[in-house]
């Protein structure tokens, strides 16, 4: 069988200068310019950096799956979706740096994701599994996703949100899920790719 990662050099781009075009706490865009393996070279490239995050496809005892809906601002629209949010990192910021060595973060991912369905649902589980770690969008992105599933969840709190979270626990048995997905509303890539590969787990 052919080894799809054998001999790429000749498939690698170098990055020749970088400009951050906007930096601030929250985002680091940055435009680019790369030389191709043939020599010529091209701008822009532009691209941005994000702290990685964590998925969960939460289920409670009763096997109906713990879904919250929120407003996402890109679309526009009230999305229904999984708990998820952003791994914490030790500088306090939302992207890694380029001189950042490793991208260390404060927390680690399983944490990160026990975290975050306690603070936006009220749920803990003991029984956790990690599904896979995936660029988020390697074309434009440099983060990653990390995926779960958390089965057999009990509600032990109240939701503890952040000042700009506004969102609502819904849940929904397998059925409804697949529907929602089928039709197009459940409207999350990232997501979605989290419960496919769940259901291969089962």
């Amino acid at each position: 069988m052919a080894d799809v990662n054998n001999n790429d050099s000749d498939l690698i781009w170098e990055e020749v200068s970088t400009e951050h075009i906007l930096q601030n706490e929250w985002i680091d865009i940055r435009k680019s310019r790369y030389r191709f393996p043939d020599g010529s070279e091209f701008e822009p490239f532009y691209s941005y950096s994000r702290r990685d995050y964590v998925v969960i496809v939460a289920s409670d005892t009763d096997g109906n799956y713990i879904c919250v809906r929120q407003f996402r601002q890109g679309i526009k629209e009230v999305t229904t979706e999984f708990p998820a949010g952003g791994i914490e990192r030790r500088d306090g910021k939302e992207y890694r740096e380029d001189s950042a060595p490793g991208d260390i973060p404060a927390e680690d991912a399983l944490e990160a994701a026990k975290r975050e369905l306690m603070e936006e649902t009220g749920y803990e589980s003991d029984n956790w599994q990690h599904l896979l770690t995936v660029p988020s969008n390697a074309t434009i992105a440099d983060n990653y996703a990390y995926l779960f599933v958390a089965r057999d969840c009990r509600l032990v709190a109240g939701q503890s949100l952040d000042t700009t979270e506004f969102l609502k626990v819904v849940k929904l048995p397998a059925q409804e899920i697949e529907r929602l997905i089928r039709e197009g509303d459940f409207k999350q890539a990232m997501h979605i790719a989290a419960w496919l590969l769940a259901l291969r787990r089962n």
